[in-house]
């Protein structure tokens, strides 16, 4: 398997040499580092990293305005590092389409499921994407699939990855929009009482 490629950009070199070694045990190949916003999404373009792994407060640019720039252009999925943890923060990091969020100090062990989740969660954009070609609808559906997620998860015990997967086959089966798909599921969950009882897109089957 092709090891995944990351790009670090912190302005504390202490912290990218740092963050290098852990993702070099954890088995992650580190292609690039930068010192600033600008830098790690120049250096993002050249490269096309599968993550980026960014601090907030940097020089020229900050990690978020960063990370909203790669999103935009469909480069990489970001995961901020950061030592804050403040609400209007984290409100703009989602605002900015980033798909992960680690609090310094963290532990080397902690690296890869917020790097996994986030190359998971980008594959998801890419799926949407392929439907939905105003970013506006993009956006939306991404909602309404990210509920849906939520309700198959809880009614049916299945885990985030597997509930989208779940939406997709449905929507492959039944040749309707994983929009459509999130809004039927969503629908018939309201039409229900509040412990789940339910048919149709709740009935527990084999994956």
């Amino acid at each position: 398997m092709e090891r995944v490629r990351v790009i670090i950009a912190d302005d504390e070199s202490v912290i990218c040499m740092e963050l290098r070694e852990m993702l070099h045990n954890l088995g992650y190949l580190v292609v690039g580092e930068a010192g600033d916003g600008k830098s790690a999404v120049n250096l993002a373009r050249e490269l096309r990293p599968d993550v980026v792994l960014m601090d907030i407060l940097m020089p020229d640019m900050d990690g978020i305005e960063a990370a909203r720039i790669l999103t935009e252009e469909r480069i990489a999925p970001v995961v901020l590092l950061t030592a804050y943890s403040q609400k209007d923060f984290v409100e703009r990091a989602k605002a900015a389409g980033v798909v992960g969020y680690l609090v310094k100090p963290f532990q080397e062990a902690d690296l890869a499921p917020a790097i996994e989740v986030a190359l998971a969660r980008f594959q998801e954009f890419r799926a949407l994407e392929k439907e939905v070609d105003n970013l506006k609808d993009q956006l939306e559906t991404r909602k309404l699939v990210d509920r849906a997620k939520g309700i198959l998860m809880d009614t049916q015990g299945l885990t985030e990855a597997a509930a989208f997967r779940r939406i997709q086959k449905m929507s492959m089966n039944t040749r309707k929009s994983m929009k459509e798909i999130a809004q039927a599921i969503i629908l018939t969950y309201e039409a229900t009482n509040e412990e789940g009882r339910s048919g149709g897109p709740f009935t527990r089957r084999a994956e």
